[in-house]
Formats: structure tokens, C-alpha cells, sequence
């Protein structure tokens, strides 16, 4: 059994390749990260206020753009982390077989892992410190942002993104590899129509069955918790729900990618 220490030189190595990495290919990174959410900002609040149409804002929102960029922070935190860590790993199970001399190291199988979701959630906490100041710039019309807890902000910035890098954790072994690029399509783009990125999760009681519905989706937490820090005067959740729901899905997500990841790499 290895000790602590050399549990963490190891997750510091493992570590410190993964920065190598991310600094080598910094563009994509960024591009990865930015792409969505400036085109979903420039067109929905800059573009379309400046030919004359509006879209509804929702009760409680001095503008569309004032919605949207709490819900595209968290897009962004999202795609970053799953793609941080999903594609990767990928790679690493498929084509270069490279996982496997990181599981015959001296530590616990879960470290090799774990230290893939830590890697990816700081990269989506990244991201979303990264397009907060640039979506918030963009818009043709007023954007109301405050920041009303700090602590409710740091705790949806660490939540959210581990719950999307656990996720990332899973679909990347569980996905083959030549079916990564369908992931996107046939997962990741439901999620992100409805995560409540558009739209507070409080205006679809009008649709009650989808309002339900949506509540399986962790992108509804991550978009309704950053409403709470940033924009508090739009409706969202209450906090003891958008923090326990997410706690569980980050809890419950590891817990499967990890057993999904110990089961593809011993097999």
C-alpha cells in the first residue's frame, strides 16, 4: 500500500504533465472555452438589440443579457471540464493505451482518476473566471451583475465544476473512442438547451412536465447557483436546493466514473 507522500508526488506529477500540456496548447483551450458563449452573447444581446428585435426577458431582469451571463458562465465551466477530461482519457484508453502506465503506479487505482477530475475542474473554474469579463462586455444592453455572496460564487465555481469533470470522467470511459464526437451531439447539447442557460429555471412552470423533467440536469444547479451570486433580482432556486442537489449529483457522478474507470482499465 503506498504511504501519503508518495500518493501526492505522484498526483503532483500527474499534475505537472497535465500543465505542461494545457500550456503547450493554450489557443485551443481558449478557443474551446470562448467559442459558445461570446457567438450565444454577441448574437442574442448585441446583434439582435441592434437590428431592432428583442427577445422576452424574463420577470425581475433589466435585460436578456443580464439572464444569460450567469447560465453561459456555467456553460462554459461545463465544456471545459468535460472536454478536459473526456477527450483525453479518450485517447489514453484508445489509441495510445498511455493510461496504462499511470495505473501501474505504487498508489491507489482511484488517485489516477481523481487527479483527472481535479485537473479538469480547475481548468473549467479557469474558464469560467476567463469569459466572465468577456460576455459581460459584449452586450449592447445593460448587463446587471453584482456579485451578492462570494462564498455562494467560490462554492458554485468548485461544485460545478467537479460535477462536470466527474462527468467528463465518466463519458470518457464509458463513451469508445470513436464515438467521442457523437457524444456531443447526442449528450452535451440537450444538456446545455435545457440547463436553464437561456431562461430561469422558474419560468418554465408553465410547462410543469419539463419544468420536472429538467431538474435531472446539473447544468439547471450550476445556472440557477451563479444566479444566486450574480443576479440575484432574476428568480432561481433556493440555495439549500441548488447546493444539495449538486452536491449529490458531484457525490454520485465520481462515484460511477471512478468504479466505470477501475473497470475499464483492469479489464
Amino acid at each position: 500500500m503506498a504511504d501519503r507522500n508518495s500518493v501526492l508526488a505522484s498526483v503532483l506529477g500527474l499534475w505537472a504533465r497535465d500543465f505542461r500540456v494545457l500550456r503547450r496548447d493554450w489557443l485551443p483551450f481558449t478557443l474551446r472555452t470562448v467559442m459558445n458563449p461570446v457567438l450565444t452573447v454577441f448574437v442574442f444581446t448585441y446583434v439582435l438589440p441592434r437590428t431592432g428585435q428583442h427577445l422576452p426577458v424574463a420577470a425581475g431582469a433589466s435585460s436578456l443579457a443580464t439572464v444569460l451571463v450567469p447560465g453561459l458562465v456555467a456553460v462554459a465551466m461545463v465544456f471545459t471540464s468535460i472536454a478536459a477530461v473526456a477527450l483525453p482519457l479518450s485517447i489514453e484508453l484508445g489509441a495510445t493505451r498511455e493510461i496504462e502506465d499511470r495505473v501501474l503506479a505504487p498508489i491507489p487505482l482511484a488517485t489516477v482518476p481523481l487527479a483527472k477530475v481535479a485537473f479538469g475542474a480547475f481548468q473549467g473554474a479557469l474558464a469560467g473566471a476567463v469569459i466572465f469579463p468577456i460576455i459581460t462586455a459584449l452586450p449592447a444592453t445593460a448587463v446587471h451583475i453584482r456579485v451578492a455572496s462570494w462564498p455562494m460564487l467560490a462554492l458554485m465555481l468548485v461544485l460545478a465544476s467537479w460535477t462536470a469533470a466527474s462527468l467528463g470522467l465518466f463519458l470518457g470511459t464509458v463513451v469508445r473512442p470513436q464515438h467521442i464526437g457523437l457524444m456531443f451531439a447526442v449528450i452535451l447539447t440537450p444538456i446545455m438547451f435545457l440547463g436553464c442557460v437561456y431562461y430561469p429555471w422558474a419560468s418554465l412552470s408553465s410547462i410543469r412536465w419539463l419544468q420536472v423533467f429538467v431538474l435531472v440536469n446539473p447544468l439547471v444547479y450550476m445556472s440557477e447557483g451563479l444566479r444566486i451570486a450574480l443576479t440575484p433580482d432574476v428568480p432561481h432556486m433556493g440555495p439549500v436546493m441548488v447546493i444539495g442537489m449538486l452536491g449529490l449529483l458531484a457525490t454520485l457522478l465520481t462515484t460511477a466514473a471512478v468504479r466505470a474507470f477501475a473497470k475499464r482499465v483492469v479489464v
